[in-house]
This record gives structure tokens, sequence and C-alpha cells, in this order.
């Protein structure tokens, strides 16, 4: 395979990234600086994430593509979260010499595919060698000031809603040590066309980013956070900032097709958004094309109750927290 120094792998990325429009984006890539520019009565909403080869994807199983996609999705659904509108993409990429190749140009190709749809513009980022691949991609969205979309605002008795499907993502996790490599290309390549097998969420979620500007601009939502570890934990994250209790309707989950519902509730990489609104409020059933379900109930905090708990047409029991935790 063939290796490309610095300078080249440089003059490759400028190449295929359009000068920054004018706008918010006032300087990208070529000098020392970016130079961003927040419009009047907006405020940067700001995130970063690491993507580190055999922790949040595995050289042998993950096509390049797909490594660069999900990188960028990560902090894309971050701003969907709070209904920021991305703005520009900072990414730094260290991989061994052995994929300064044919394995980097994937890799962007996947992510600037991403980026160009969400008219995110990748305004800079860093290059090194390193003994193992790891991406860290910093995301800057703009949002009204004041008005960004936070965890911390839950309230007891309003209402607990999901876009799409949930467990979609574990479940094509579980299908991708199966695969033969020629399996993984065709899957690469109808993406665009069917997004919507488990192993097609795994490879390509989607972030929810015009559901998240949706939710802002209509005044809606109260509080929200994206699925990235688990429904279980995520929805634990919520309640905790926002200090109050959940139930869960099991029966309500929109379980995604393949998926069980252990996946649904713990799997994690849906990328889907949680967010709640009062009883009053008429929530669509689908928002700018992707469903939205109510799957339970924002509870007062009881310290003396689990703070979220899980019906069942059995039984209500506590539902623990067992999406993904780092050092856990």
């Amino acid at each position: 395979m063939a290796r490309n120094s610095e300078l080249a792998l440089i003059r490759m990325i400028r190449r295929r990234v359009p000068a920054a429009p004018r706008g918010q984006v006032r300087l990208g890539i070529g000098d020392d600086c970016a130079l961003l520019r927040p419009r009047a009565g907006e405020e940067f909403a700001i995130t970063t994430d690491l993507s580190i080869a055999g922790r949040h994807f595995w050289l042998a199983t993950h096509p390049p593509e797909s490594i660069g996609h999900r990188a960028i999705t990560r902090g894309l659904s971050d701003l969907a979260a709070m209904g920021a509108r991305p703005v520009a993409a900072f990414v730094s990429l260290a991989v061994p010499q052995e994929l300064s190749g044919e394995w980097t140009t994937r890799f962007y190709d996947g992510l600037l595919e991403l980026a160009k749809a969400q008219k995110t513009t990748l305004a800079g980022g860093d290059l090194s060698e390193s003994p193992i691949a790891v991406a860290d991609v910093v995301l800057v969205g703009s949002v009204p000031a004041g008005r960004a979309l936070l965890r911390s605002a839950a309230k007891p008795g309003q209402a607990l809603y999901v876009t799409g499907t949930l467990g979609g993502s574990a479940a094509g996790l579980a299908q991708l040590p199966e695969l033969a490599d020629s399996e993984s290309k065709a899957v690469r390549q109808r993406r665009g066309a069917d997004n919507f097998t488990a192993l097609a969420l795994h490879l390509y979620p989607q972030p929810r980013v015009a559901q998240g500007l949706w939710l802002l601009r209509n005044r809606v939502a109260t509080a929200a956070i994206d699925l990235s570890d688990g429904l279980s934990t995520d929805l634990a994250h919520l309640c905790e900032e926002s200090g109050v209790g959940a139930e869960v309707d099991a029966e309500l989950l929109p379980v995604h097709p393949g998926a069980t519902l252990q996946q649904a509730l713990h799997g994690g990489e849906d990328y889907e958004l949680l967010f709640t609104a009062p009883e009053s409020v008429r929530i669509p059933k689908s928002i700018a094309g992707v469903p939205a379900t109510q799957i339970g109930r924002i509870l007062r905090h009881n310290p003396n109750q689990p703070a979220i708990s899980l019906k069942t047409a059995q039984s209500t029991k506590p539902l623990e927290p067992k999406g993904w935790q780092h050092f856990a």
C-alpha cells in the first residue's frame, strides 16, 4: 500500500475541501488558525470526541470510510442534541505509517461525505504518525444565545421521547465479526440507498441534526441528550443533571427489527435524540422524516426509589445504567 508524506496528505485534504464559504467560517485550512465569527444573537456550541483503534473501531473489520463517518458523527450528534447548527469541524488524525496512503484517503472519503451532507466546513486539524490510529474531531456549532437544549431542564410530569429506532447499531456490531471483507464492501457501497439494516446503522449512523434544529425552532423540547452510550446510561445522565427520575415503558420502545430489548436499552451508538416535552405539547409522529415516539415520563426524584424504572406487562423494576462507560 502506498504511503504518503505529511505534506502530500495535507495537499490531498485541501484539494478535496472547498474554500470556506463567506459567513461564520472567515478563514479555513491554510493558516496557523481558523477564524470563526458568531452571528449576531448566536453563540458557539463546541464538542470534541476521540476515536481510538481497538476501542471505538477495529481496523480489521470497520471499513476506513465507516471509521471516518463515525468519527464525525459523534460530534454532529452532540450538536444535534443541543439544537445547534453545524458550522465547522477540526480533525486531528494520527496513524501508523502503513496507513498513511489508501487507508487515510478512504477515512477522509467517509468523513467528508457526511460533513458535506451536513453543510459542515472542515476548517483545520493536524496529522501525525502514531503507533495506533487515533482521530480527534472537534465540532463547532451555532445556536441562538440562551436557547440551547440542555440535559438539565427536564421536569416531573413531562413526557419522554426518542427519535428513530433503538438497538440497531448494537445488533449490527454483533454481526460485524462474521462478515467477509466482500460483504463489508457491499454494505459500504450501498450505504446511501440502504441505510436501515442493523449493519448499515452501525457502520454509517446518521446524526439527527435536522431533528434537533426542529425541536429548538419549534420550542417544544425542554431537555435533550443524544443516545451514544445507550438509553439506560444516557437517560441516567439526563435525570442526574435535571434532578428527576424517569419511567420507561418497554412496550412503547421502538426496537429496531432484529435487535433485542437489551440491545435497545443498553446497546449505544444509535445516535438518536432522547428528549422531554410537556404533556400538553403535541409532538408529531415524524420529525424531519424520522419517527418520534413517546417511551415514558419524567417523575419526581425520590431518594428512596430507583432513579429510573422499566415498566413491562408483568412488573415494574429498576433500570440500571448498563450502557457504555469508560473505565467501568
